[in-house]
């Protein structure tokens, strides 16, 4: 069985619409800032992606902002502005969009009984009216509009052809027909599209969409099966992130569609090599790391431990690998970078792992690269990335970590002395805990004063070794907002210092952008 895939001659086009920066960042604590949104964008667009959905242009004004400046960088992809069926949604996406090469506007409204009943309070014939308005107002500003009916799988199939069918007729280009709650089987999502396609008479005047949730499991399927119903866009995201379970995994649906070339006649303009990448960007962009046995990208997917796998994997690879490693971006392990590499050779290395710096961020990367040299034997690709991430995300931090020393051992209590410098200037604190970490967070309280509670602490090694880098995970949580972020250290307390202080900057953050929003509103 080859692993590769001949997608010339009769093959159709998917479209891959990736909404990792809307869909995937209204994942709670997966909030990113300005910088994380485009260096994800421009990831997005190189690696092929046909419709960036780059955020939700009416919610904020920092929202606006990135859509507005990830239209005016992206070079190849159409770049999409959600927008709910209001007239002021409308027309600042339309603004948000308007430097875009291809600019389009996506805007939805509910359509199933449950939503018109308890959330909309309208009727049919009202929502119907509100659909021929708005998309009607849509294709004024730009002749990309996408139409979505929210909730359309728990929607009457007459009533959802109305809506389909007046939606085109409004100027509708692409119509959108998610499993907004997960709730489809492959079966019913496959026939529905079937039955919309072949019942509203201008039907081919669209590509028709697909937008799965995983809540039951089930988001890829769904998602093959609405393409088997004659969908020929995939909206996704990264890592499956997203409301609740999450939704449909871009580098999932890609690499089904490639490896299970045979029974599924189609293909998508991904390059696959850079599915690792875009998976550990935005892993690091949103501080929610991916699970060991995630598909594709997780850290087990081509890991093989059995006895009998790996007598089969020595004999032929084949016999328990249906992809290559390579196809998704994923290589041996190198161990040429070290203390006497000289910026040549990491930019190189930088070029080979995807990562493509300014020069700034390129000189902070070297010198945090030869500091991490000093201290370890050997640097990882996987070192490389993190250092490189980590940096991405906290250039804007306000509070940044000068230096820790820990007393520790098993006589009590343990004593954590640290500095940190913010726009006060520098100042230290010594702090008492049950054990080394909790003697660090409490010093970091001590410095600045907080009411968010700690909801997770989590710890693992980048790479082997026993001076492997440490990545911790921190979850912190002040009321009804919740912030996860990470730090990276061979030093596991100052792993774990670095990500306390990154979440209490990302709060602070966000306190500061609501404050804004706030005033504006008033």
């Amino acid at each position: 069985m080859s692993t590769t895939t001949d997608t010339s001659g009769t093959r159709d086009r998917v479209l891959i619409f990736d909404t990792t920066l809307r869909d995937g960042e209204q994942c709670p604590g997966a909030t990113m800032t300005f910088d994380e949104k485009l260096a994800v964008a421009e990831l997005l667009d190189a690696m092929g992606v046909d419709i960036i959905e780059a955020g939700f242009p009416i919610a904020s004004n920092g929202d606006f902002e990135a859509v507005a400046e990830i239209a005016r960088r992206t070079k190849r992809a159409t770049i999409a502005g959600l927008a709910r069926a209001i007239t002021a949604d409308i027309a600042r996406a339309g603004e948000a969009v308007r430097h875009a090469k291809r600019g389009r506007i996506h805007t939805f409204v509910s359509t199933s009984p449950i939503h018109l009943a308890h959330q909309m309070r309208k009727t049919q014939d009202e929502v119907l009216e509100i659909i021929l308005k708005t998309v009607a107002q849509a294709r004024d500003l730009v002749e990309d509009v996408e139409w979505s009916a929210m909730d359309a799988t728990r929607t009457p199939i007459d009533y959802l052809c109305r809506c389909v069918e007046g939606a085109i007729k409004a100027g509708a280009t692409t119509i959108n027909l998610p499993d907004t709650v997960g709730y489809a089987t492959p079966a019913e999502y496959r026939e529905m599209f079937r039955a919309v396609r072949e019942r509203v008479p201008n039907a081919d005047k669209a590509i028709f969409s697909v937008h799965c949730h995983n809540d039951l499991g089930l988001a890829i399927a769904n998602s093959l099966a609405g393409i088997e119903g004659g969908a020929r866009q995939v909206e996704c995201t990264i890592n499956g992130i997203g409301e609740r379970a999450g939704n449909a995994a871009l580098e999932e649906i890609v690499m089904a569609i490639r490896t299970r070339a045979d029974v599924m006649p189609y293909e998508t303009g991904i390059e696959s090599q850079m599915l690792t990448r875009a998976s550990k960007l935005v892993s690091h962009a949103t501080n929610f790391p991916v699970q060991f046995n995630k598909a594709i990208v997780g850290r087990n997917a081509f890991a093989h431990e059995s006895g009998i796998h790996q007598d089969g994997m020595l004999k032929n690879s084949e016999t328990y690998e249906i992809m290559t490693p390579a196809s998704v971006g994923l290589t041996k392990t190198s161990l040429v970078m070290g203390k006497h590499s000289g910026r040549a050779a990491f930019r190189s290395k930088l070029d080979d792992l995807g990562l493509h710096l300014s020069d700034n961020q390129f000189q902070d990367a070297f010198e945090r690269f030869k500091a991490l040299a000093d201290r370890k034997k050997h640097v990882y690709d996987e070192d490389i990335e993190a250092l490189v991430d980590e940096n991405l995300a906290t250039a804007q931090d306000r509070i940044r970590l000068v230096s820790l020393s820990v007393i520790a051992g098993t006589r009590g209590p343990q004593r954590a002395t640290l500095r940190i410098v913010d726009e006060a200037g520098s100042r230290i604190e010594e702090a008492d805990g049950n054990g080394p970490v909790d003697a660090v967070f409490n010093a970091i309280r001590a410095l600045v004063p907080h009411e968010a509670q700690l909801d997770l602490y989590d710890v693992h090694a980048v790479t082997g070794g026993t001076d492997a880098q440490a990545e911790v995970t921190v979850r912190l949580r002040d009321g009804d907002r919740s912030i996860t972020a990470r730090g990276a250290d061979p030093d596991t307390l100052v792993a774990s210092a670095k990500a306390y202080l990154s979440a209490l900057n990302k709060l602070s953050a966000q306190a500061v952008r609501l404050h804004a929003q706030h005033a504006a509103a008033e």
